[in-house]
């Protein structure tokens, strides 16, 4: 049984930072990629960045330059740096695990973001 377990959302001001951590019970390679996703109150999920097996990272247009996913691979960790945060930004973020059998993926509980003054 694959988990997901995330962790480190929380509430930040405008302008501030936020790591979140995704943590696997396998390893990184047992998925093709892993990635993040987010959900506001109200709309759709989408997807805020991925990492491939090769270590090839993709980003939503709306979040280039202002993060970086990154994975420790000892750790089994995939993490989201978020900076210059909006209140826009505001949403549940899961972690996502895309597994190599085509139409097989896993999602973690999501970890909420709140940015407010």
């Amino acid at each position: 049984q694959v988990q997901l377990v995330e962790s480190g959302g929380g509430l930040v001001q405008p302008g501030g930072s936020l790591r979140l951590s995704c943590a696997t019970s396998g390893s990184i390679f047992s998925f093709k990629s892993m990635g993040w996703y987010r959900q506001a109150p109200g709309k759709q999920r989408e997807l805020v960045a991925t990492i491939r097996s090769s270590g090839i990272a993709d980003y939503a247009n709306s979040v280039k330059g202002r993060c970086t996913i990154s994975r420790d691979i000892a750790k089994n960790t995939v993490y989201l740096q978020m900076n210059d945060l909006k209140p826009e930004n505001t949403a549940v973020y899961y972690c996502n695990a895309d597994s190599w059998v085509v139409g097989l993926d896993y999602w973690g509980q999501g970890t909420q973001v709140t940015v407010s003054s």
